[in-house]
């Protein structure tokens, strides 16, 4: 199975228990209280939700415990559970948001079954119970919730919570891809461009879920697919658009990409070449442990002004790019 990314986080200030075979590529998801419509026709309601996102929390808080307790609305208490597991203008409590997410599965909200699900994966506020987690995925999942479903075929490929199945991952990571999960679209696009584990090889099916992927901005299928572009694998070969691909996502700091840009500037294709500005992007790749004995060649035939000038403008960007996360 390819590398994949991890389970999706019901808000942002959620974090989230990360299995072993997922891999970090920067999925982020949006509040599910921020894609919900009240269930109620209560002005309570508009009220709780337009306050919840305009991080009024403590209106928030107040009306929809109004709404639970005239109407016991799910969704209600769902957006109580997500102020008080993310403490947002309470103190944190997840031992109640767990409560409350439970009230608001019971009653049918996918929102609240996925956010009971990732707690019981971390086991914050409830038991640690990575089969139940299991059956809270699916649950949302079957009532459409994307990022239920792409965690729901993380644990298909697994193998461990229930049985690994490669037909019911690609299922469910079709569901969450054709939602814009972009982490399910670069999944399958791997799988399709590589045929693992049963699946049909098909280069042109993988280049069609980079495209979307890509569009979403998501940097790893933006350079898988500069990859699928250079070598014309599915799509008809365009060394430009390839160069223009492998630069968008070197410059978000992706070391394979940093790489792949780096090697085109040496050789002239897709973009001019430069051999300066190839030895800079090989640097940072290799400050991120990406090697290239060739390009490390090319570099070390650089006069000494250019390997200075090389070595000033990698001293500058880290600097930079140090600032910015401080």
């Amino acid at each position: 199975m390819p590398r994949l990314a991890p389970i999706l986080a019901i808000s942002l200030a959620l974090p989230v228990a990360m299995p072993a075979f997922a891999q970090n590529n920067g999925a982020r998801e949006k509040s599910a209280i921020e894609k919900q419509e009240p269930a109620s026709t209560d002005a309570s309601a508009d009220l709780a939700f337009g306050a919840f996102q305009r991080g009024h929390y403590l209106t928030a808080y107040a009306e929809a415990t109004r709404l639970i307790e005239t109407n016991k609305d799910p969704k209600a208490m769902t957006l109580v559970g997500e102020i008080l597991v993310n403490g947002l203008g309470v103190k944190p409590d997840e031992k109640r948001a767990a409560y409350w997410y439970g009230r608001a599965a019971e009653a049918g909200d996918r929102e609240a079954n996925y956010a009971l699900g990732l707690l019981h994966l971390q086991g914050r506020g409830v038991a640690r119970d990575r089969a139940e987690a299991a059956k809270r995925f699916r649950s949302a999942a079957e009532q459409g919730h994307p990022a239920a479903a792409y965690n729901l075929a993380l644990l298909y490929t697994e193998g461990q919570v229930v049985p690994r199945d490669v037909g019911e991952a690609i299922r469910w990571f079709t569901a969450a891809a054709e939602q814009d999960v972009a982490d399910a679209q670069h999944t399958l696009a791997i799988l399709y461009r590589d045929g693992d584990d049963g699946v049909p090889r098909d280069p042109a099916k993988a280049v069609q879920w980079l495209e979307r992927a890509a569009k979403l901005d998501h940097i790893p299928a933006m350079v898988e697919l500069g990859i699928a572009l250079f070598n014309g694998d599915g799509i008809a070969k365009d060394e430009a658009r390839a160069a223009n691909l492998f630069k968008q996502a070197a410059l978000r700091g992706n070391p394979v990409a940093q790489n792949r840009y780096a090697r085109v500037l040496s050789a002239g294709r897709g973009t001019a070449q430069n051999s300066v500005d190839a030895c800079l992007w090989h640097s940072l790749a290799r400050v991120q442990t990406v090697s290239d004995p060739q390009l490390d060649r090319v570099c070390e035939t650089l006069a000494p002004a250019n390997r200075e000038a090389v070595a000033k403008r990698l001293e500058n960007w880290l600097k930079s790019a140090s600032q910015d996360r401080s």
